[in-house]
């Protein structure tokens, strides 16, 4: 099989509006998150990861972030490749503010119109591992020489329905994010687009080495210890690796009380070693289906500049796992987990190239 090469990424996040601009924000210590006010039964503030972006028409603001995502990964040149939109919010802030029904399809073609874009185009909605999905889905494409170029492009952009809807189950934290935290008390939301672009033409820095997917609805809004361990030792096989021979794991890791110790678990299982671990989403939010490919371009920028986050909380010496305090010399595989809805379990590996 043709190696398959993360040949362009784009990200708009919290961070700032494009990969370099995120990783200069965060070289200079992140970026504070806002605070939206929900009405209702769950009235309050809580904190959101919103994006630094001035448009307020939805429609248009979306067209340019998408716009100016795709550009930075490259997407001009594979116009006539495959297309994976990745969601799990659609256009409903659109639809909310009445600029449009809803309707997934006109979704997808609104964002190909915007794109240019003449080859085929898929959704992908699985929650929140939509986009690693997507990346999966792109992998088997190209690995059997059905496409040679696909864009996986994950769009998840301030709505209200996402935030009152993990309100009402009680998963939001209303002070901050706390990945393996000893005080963790819930998720922080966030917004993002974000673009990689895979090829089996173009070389690159970053090769996809495998990955996989395992659903275990048994907790619908929450992860299974058995599911990632079978998660962990399916992706390895299917990148053919092993567990010492992976350098660094980004994990799902939230700040959510049960979720977070329960992949801990899981990390126990599969790794008699468990390799340093690294959580994002104190720097941009959990950013939904976007999150997978949001948090791959993040972090791949971040290992090729010596970048790495700050944990300024104490760590839950209960779970028998801790976040990296420092970046890992010589990563040169690394393992991207993403945990969702539904039970779905998905992660992926990328490897440097010499």
């Amino acid at each position: 099989m043709k190696p398959i090469h993360l040949a362009g990424r784009g990200l708009a996040c919290s961070l700032g509006l494009g990969v370099e601009q995120a990783l200069t924000t965060l070289r200079r210590g992140g970026a504070q998150a806002s605070r939206v006010t929900l009405p209702g039964a769950m009235a309050g503030d809580y904190p959101f990861h919103a994006m630094p972006h001035g448009q307020t028409d939805w429609n248009e603001r979306a067209r340019d972030l998408v716009q100016r995502v795709s550009a930075e990964a490259g997407a001009q040149q594979i116009r006539d490749g495959v297309l994976l939109i990745a969601t799990s919010s659609f256009d409903i802030g659109a639809v909310e503010r009445g600029a449009t029904q809803m309707d997934y399809q006109a979704f997808a073609d609104k964002i190909a119109a915007w794109l240019d874009w003449t080859g085929p185009v898929h959704v992908v909605n699985t929650a929140c591992t939509s986009s690693l999905n997507a990346l999966l889905s792109a992998q088997a494409l190209l690995r059997r020489g059905a496409a040679a170029d696909v864009l996986i492009l994950g769009v998840e952009l301030d709505n209200r329905l996402t935030l009152g809807g993990f309100a009402a189950l009680q998963l939001l934290s209303r002070t901050a994010s706390q990945p393996f935290g000893a005080l963790r008390d819930g998720l922080v939301l966030g917004e993002a687009v974000a673009a990689l672009r895979l090829s089996t033409r173009d070389a690159a820095l970053w090769r996809l080495a495998g990955g996989a997917n395992v659903v275990d609805g048994e907790q619908p809004t929450g992860a299974s210890v058995r599911a990632v361990n079978e998660m962990c030792v399916r992706a390895l096989a299917d990148a053919g690796a092993t567990p010492d021979g992976i350098d660094l794991i980004k994990v799902q890791a939230a700040g959510s009380p049960g979720n977070d110790a329960v992949e801990a678990q899981g990390l126990r299982a599969a790794f008699t070693t468990v390799p340093p671990l690294v959580s994002l989403k104190t720097l941009i939010g959990h950013t939904m289906g976007a999150s997978g490919a949001a948090e791959i371009a993040l972090l791949t920028g971040c290992l090729e500049q010596d970048i790495w986050p700050a944990y300024g909380y104490e760590q839950d010496k209960e779970l028998g796992v801790a976040l990296a305090p420092v970046i890992p010399q010589r990563v040169r595989r690394f393992m991207a987990t993403i945990l969702g809805f539904g039970g779905s379990h998905a992660s992926v590996i990328l490897e440097r190239g010499a």
